[in-house]
């Protein structure tokens, strides 16, 4: 049987192939939002291959396995996988990869619960900074102003998010550059970006020897921001967008020489100010369509001999 090897190698290449070919390509920059759905479509296919390669293996190395996996199956279904030629490896694949299940869902959980006590402290925070006023209702207001010298905007999620603004940022945004950094930090929440980044994170961290999850994690960094750039700078305009982000990261070092901890800053600026063409609607659809038939192949992978037995 070797459909649970050719899932394992296809996984490989796909992890090989798709960070080289997504980091060669000049269209990320120009769709965010594309090359978000590509990202995701490619580490979708490389856990199903693993995945099924798990299932599969499963199946040929314990009987039990196999009687609920292909219980509506014919026995020819059956037969075409040639389970009886399955040595010891099938139970070591199927552990080892049961295991990397169990640790990534471990990882997740553990990335989830870490990011909610950041958000319950940050809220303890804001709430000793800014404390409610009497008769003042938790959660009524959309918007609250932080006293500090240093310009800051973010949102704070929860059950009533709300956009916390600093007084530096209210004395250094004019015009309508508040109500950009508003819409790009709306951008983030609507489109649910916090779960992009716990996913990535948790496979980053407890995956460290595979590249693929390490760039997942960098790309979804860098690319939820400029989705959320485009958003703000489709409502109030690149250039307002793009002042708005000098003003609130002006002090940080980040436009001077040498290395900064927000690089990525500068770049979204000149992105802004030197927009690049957008993608014609056809090449964005044949894009989009392409990233969802490749979880489809492993699928097909999968299902090849049994397909091949009912025919």
């Amino acid at each position: 049987m070797m459909v649970p090897a050719l899932l394992l190698l296809l996984g490989a290449l796909t992890a090989v192939a798709a960070p080289r070919f997504l980091a060669r390509a000049e269209w990320p920059d120009r769709e965010p939002v594309v090359a978000l759905w590509v990202w995701q479509c490619v580490v979708a296919a490389v856990l199903l291959c693993c995945a099924l390669s798990m299932t599969l293996s499963a199946a040929a190395a314990w009987q039990a396995v196999r009687g609920h996996v292909f219980a509506p199956a014919p026995q020819g279904v059956v037969e075409a996988y040639a389970f009886g030629a399955t040595g010891s490896w099938a139970a070591a694949t199927a552990v080892a990869l049961a295991c990397g299940a169990v640790w990534t869902a471990a990882m997740l959980i553990r990335e989830i619960v870490r990011a909610r006590a950041r958000s319950r402290q940050r809220r303890d925070e804001v709430l000793l900074r800014a404390p409610l006023l009497p008769g003042e209702e938790p959660g009524t207001g959309r918007l609250v102003v932080l006293e500090g010298e240093r310009p800051d905007a973010w949102w704070l999620s929860g059950a009533a998010p709300r956009l916390v603004v600093t007084t530096a940022a209210l004395r250094r945004l004019k015009g309508r550059q508040l109500d950009a950094v508003v819409a790009h930090e709306e951008g983030h929440a609507q489109a649910r970006h916090d779960w992009l980044l716990h996913c990535s994170a948790a496979l980053a961290v407890g995956f460290p020897q595979v590249p693929v999850f390490a760039a997942f994690r960098d790309e979804m960094h860098r690319l939820v921001e400029l989705a959320a750039d485009d958003m703000a700078s489709r409502r109030f305009g690149r250039v307002t967008t793009a002042l708005a982000l000098v003003e609130l990261n002006e002090g940080r070092g980040v436009f001077g020489p040498g290395p900064a901890p927000q690089a990525h800053v500068p770049q979204r600026v000149h992105r802004l100010l030197t927009p690049p063409g957008r993608l014609t609607a056809a090449r964005r659809l044949r894009l989009t369509a392409a990233a969802a038939l490749v979880p489809v192949v492993p699928v097909l992978v999968a299902f090849v001999p049994g397909l091949r037995a009912l025919s």
